[in-house]
């Protein structure tokens, strides 16, 4: 008699939380690329930034858990374009490539927040 119904586009409260940590970890990954691109610029800094972040990366890429390594992978590349970046010859083609990954972690921070205020709205 009192049944509650239950709507088919009220998004869940995982899948909520996931769209929440995905929108801040993208856009903090990109604000990370964004930091490091700069500091790719400077001499030593550059060469010292990219060599911690390869060092990160590669304790990540250790790790028993899939998405660790997945992190891991990406921030080891990052971390290698960051040094590859100081080659002449390479430095346009790294600096391109860490400017896409920017842009694409910035891209998909912004949507899965886009998507995770959709769902609370629908969800109040």
């Amino acid at each position: 008699m009192y049944e509650i119904q239950k709507k088919d586009d009220i998004p869940s409260t995982s899948s909520l939380s996931k769209l929440g940590i995905a929108a801040v970890g993208c856009t903090v990954g990109g604000v990370f690329l964004i930091l490091l691109q700069i500091f790719s610029r400077l001499r030593g800094l550059g060469l010292v930034a990219g060599g911690i972040v390869c060092v990160f990366g590669i304790v990540s890429l250790m790790s028993k858990d899939a998405a660790d390594k997945k992190a891991g992978a990406v921030i080891t590349a990052a971390g290698a374009l960051v040094l590859l970046s100081r080659i002449p010859l390479i430095a346009p083609i790294a600096s391109t490539l860490l400017t896409i990954g920017t842009v694409g972690l910035l891209a998909m921070g912004i949507i899965n927040a886009v998507k995770f205020l959709i769902g609370l709205k629908k969800r109040s």
